[in-house]
């Protein structure tokens, strides 16, 4: 794995409309789980050989100093350009180490995956829900396992992905479901939504925040075309038909699929709007301040 340079470590989220993070926080740079949909391949985010793994140069140190320097703690989000936990995290450690320095410096950690590594950090994310908010995002977008290998081809399959969900649920961890992307055409289908839900809450999940659909932009559109010829012959015809150019690809079928999304989630108990999200991933910390005083 190559190492590069780097200044910073965390940047100031644009608000918290996106559970609640105040910063945002990428130790790596690049992906292997080589998903035929990512979004982080897209051209503006001028990331070079995407599918090779890099990871910043004295990430650790870097992100001690700006922490001991913040005036105010808060959120730190990790996971929306680079999966924290890529197969290189087992040798490495860059992210188990940032969580110590998050516990350390009481912080709050939201973290999205797809892997069930995150399993092994569940000591200091019990350490760190102890005085901050903790969430756990599993990225789960195909209930059946051999569309996942499909469309996931290297990254745990859904079914691990769901063990993973109860390991964090019991462990206390506030956690649930990204079901985003949904595919069109390949996965945004009944049986593939409740499926999910259904699991979901099985496995103990708290919420599940959907994309029924897509986006699709420069570079990363010709990689997912590319992907669509070799393993669904003919669907590259129907995005060209129904979206064209469009940046944002919802459902055909997206306004059927979200009303029974939000049926199967109020049948089950699981939150699936953001502002009910962040709310309860906050709810014992709020009451634990408020005693304080």
């Amino acid at each position: 794995m190559e190492f590069i340079p780097a200044k910073t470590m965390l940047s100031y989220a644009k608000g918290e409309h996106w559970f609640g993070i105040d910063y945002n926080m990428n130790i790596y740079k690049g992906c292997c789980h080589g998903c035929i949909y990512c979004d982080s391949r897209s051209s503006c985010y001028g990331i070079e050989s995407f599918d090779e793994v890099k990871a910043k140069k004295d990430a650790l140190l870097i992100l001690h100093n700006e922490l001991r320097r913040k005036v105010k703690t808060g959120i730190i989000g990790t996971g929306a350009m680079s999966d924290p936990y890529n197969p290189f995290e087992k040798q490495y450690g860059l992210t188990r180490g940032a969580l110590e320095l998050i516990n350390q410096y009481g912080f709050g950690v939201a973290i999205a995956t797809k892997s069930p590594l995150i399993t092994r950090d569940i000591d200091i994310l019990k350490a760190i829900n102890n005085h901050s908010p903790v969430i756990a995002k599993i990225t789960i977008t195909a209930y059946k396992d051999d569309l996942c290998k499909i469309i996931e081809p290297r990254v745990a399959p859904s079914s691990e992905r769901f063990k993973a969900i109860k390991a964090l649920a019991e462990a206390g961890i506030f956690t649930g479901v990204l079901m985003m992307p949904v595919l069109p055409f390949i996965a945004d289908n009944e049986e593939n939504i409740k499926s999910i839900v259904v699991k979901a809450a099985a496995s103990g999940a708290r919420f599940i925040y959907p994309a029924i659909g897509m986006t699709l932009r420069e570079n990363q559109r010709e990689w997912y075309f590319e992907k669509l010829d070799q393993y669904f012959p003919g669907i590259k015809e129907e995005y060209i038909q129904h979206y064209g150019n469009q940046y944002e690809c919802r459902s055909v079928d997206f306004a059927k699929l979200r009303k029974l999304f939000v049926r199967e989630c109020e049948k089950y108990g699981l939150l699936y709007k953001m502002p009910d999200i962040i709310k309860a991933s906050r709810k014992n910390h709020e009451v634990e301040q408020l005693s304080l005083f």
